[in-house]
């Protein structure tokens, strides 16, 4: 591989991150924590989160902390939002080569930081943003500091290790230290160095992981356990420590967490699938082969290799499997372990050419999801969100014809890699250019937040009336919380309301004067149906709002 050709590449899927910063933000998580953020700035509670003025126990505060710097910064925006998620990001991919350098290839590690920068998780989750993104890195860092000390037993990469963690666990809780620990202690054990499993040395970890949760600690013991009073998630007596230390991860095991949705065993696997676009297939594969490989060696390994990937991705998927409410972005947390997995096993099929009855079976179906993914930004803009101009054809033109130019290229080696690295960037730049601003048109809630900062609507002046389904994205593109009203009897004339059919219908049966405005149709953006995707059936099966105008 080329220096200059994996800048390059490197450039162009961090210019594809930076592209969707114009996606308007989708309701539910992303434009919660973007609310969040937002209302932390304007009131300066640091120490103690609140959502809409109201008491905050979920999610730990660092995603909150970096975002409220960031809009001091840039404002109150999307840039400003997706920026900390998007340098987390290419954190991560750097964290992830050079870990994979400590112990292969340097083919190998650039195939790991590629894969991981370019599938489609990572995509996704640099644009709808989560704790997930900010989290993955904190612990990618966190295993390749830790892995360095471990060669050279400086002290420096052991603390900047142990930091990482605590950071990690202010990010999104004990995941960030437990996988680690599986990943290391795995590899211990395989490895029969039985005396690292606990060694007194590790208290200084412990320390420096204390002092970094102490601001956070000390803000929910005065947030909630000195408030027993308080009613959160319907009860009271509720310990913000017992529950960002236990309840909010044990406590979807032992059924103590108020979440449940009977996720199966296989559903982070299940979903693995698509979130792991164009590189399924070689995660699949090489997955399989270092299980039988670890169990052809009778579970043993040499002193030069390394099961922190493999053990730690196994060990963190059971215990994540196990849980009682589970989503798609809770494995996340390991893709760069993925990544890594990924990696072996396109360097052994491509590069070192082993495997020849593993690779044709590989190549027809990988052929077939680059023919999906060519195909897919065609059928957006026939079937769902067809266009008037010729623009938007462009991305998957070029993407077609960049295909076409590494497949007929005499210097392209590794041609159907580059092929797959061709149409999911290419992909991608189109749904952040056009599929997803499109798609945003039908969140009500954005809608509305921009419309109360364009028409300069004062605070007193617009609230949410019967509004049904609206994200928590009309308070941040307001700049502000948008109130709720049960009547619209006292309200006076210039008055915005924010309604649904429902509403509309109560406001005529009262006889109130008013005027629609505005006027749309509401999805949940990050779960599209058939019906949604579907142009002709949209509107008709929609969710109407109404943005109306007191008399």
């Amino acid at each position: 591989m080329q220096t200059k050709n994996i800048v390059f590449l490197f450039i162009v899927i961090a210019a594809v991150y930076f592209c969707a910063v114009g996606v308007d933000v989708m309701d539910a998580d992303a434009s919660q924590y973007a609310a969040m953020s937002r209302e932390m700035k304007a009131s300066g509670s640091y120490l103690h989160v609140y959502e809409q003025g109201k008491d905050y126990l979920d999610k730990p505060p660092f995603l909150f902390w970096i975002s409220s710097l960031s809009m001091k910064i840039f404002g109150e925006n999307n840039f400003a939002f997706k920026l900390p998620s998007i340098l987390f990001a290419l954190l991560s991919i750097f964290a992830t080569w050079r870990f994979t350098k400590l112990f292969y290839d340097q083919t190998v590690a650039l195939l790991a930081a590629i894969v991981l920068a370019s599938c489609q998780a990572v995509f996704l989750i640099t644009n709808d943003v989560r704790t997930d993104t900010i989290l993955m890195s904190w612990v990618m860092i966190a295993i390749w500091q830790l892995a360095e000390w471990l060669q050279s037993k400086k002290i420096t990469h052991f603390i900047a290790g142990s930091a990482a963690i605590g950071f990690g666990m202010v990010t999104k809780g004990p995941i960030a230290l437990f996988v680690p620990i599986f990943a290391f202690g795995s590899h211990f054990i395989v490895q029969r160095k039985f005396s690292y499993l606990f060694k007194p040395f590790y208290l200084v970890a412990l320390v420096v992981i204390a002092l970094i949760l102490l601001p956070m600690s000390i803000g929910l013991y005065q947030q909630f356990d000195l408030h027993p009073e308080k009613t959160v998630n319907g009860l009271q007596n509720v310990s913000g420590l017992k529950f960002f230390y236990w309840t909010q991860s044990f406590g979807r095991i032992t059924g103590e967490n108020v979440w449940n949705n009977h996720a199966p065993f296989s559903f982070l696997f299940e979903n693995l699938l698509w979130g792991m676009l164009p590189w399924t297939l070689f995660f699949v594969s090489g997955l399989l082969d270092d299980i039988i490989q670890f169990i052809r060696k009778r579970f043993v390994i040499s002193q030069k290799e390394e099961f922190i990937t493999t053990g730690g991705f196994i060990i963190t998927y059971c215990s994540l499997g196990i849980s009682k409410y589970q989503l798609p972005h809770y494995i996340y947390v390991v893709l760069p372990l993925i990544a890594i997995i990924s990696a072996k096993m396109i360097y052994k099929l491509f590069w070192q050419q082993q495997l020849k009855w593993l690779k044709s079976i590989l190549i027809p179906v990988q052929v077939f999801v680059a023919i999906v993914l060519c195909v897919a930004p065609v059928l957006i803009l026939l079937y769902a969100f067809p266009s008037q101009s010729v623009l938007p054809w462009l991305i998957p033109v070029i993407t077609i014809a960049s295909v076409l130019f590494l497949l007929f290229s005499k210097g392209t080696k590794q041609k159907l890699i580059a092929v797959s690295l061709a149409l999911i960037i290419g992909l991608n730049l189109f749904l952040s250019l056009w599929f997803y601003p499109n798609v945003l048109q039908y969140q009500a809630g954005s809608v509305a937040g921009r419309f109360i900062t364009e028409k300069q609507v004062p605070a007193d002046k617009f609230y949410l009336y019967k509004e049904g389904d609206i994200g928590e994205s009309i308070h941040f593109y307001s700049k502000r919380i948008v109130k709720k009203v049960d009547s619209a009897q006292a309200l006076l004339p210039g008055t915005y309301l924010l309604t649904s059919e429902e509403g509309l219908g109560e406001l005529r049966k009262q006889n109130n004067s008013f005027e629609i405005e505005k006027q749309g149709v509401n999805y949940h953006v990050t779960l599209l149906t058939k019906t949604f995707l579907n142009k002709n059936s949209r509107n008709v099966n929609g969710k109407k709002y109404f943005i109306v105008k007191m008399n």
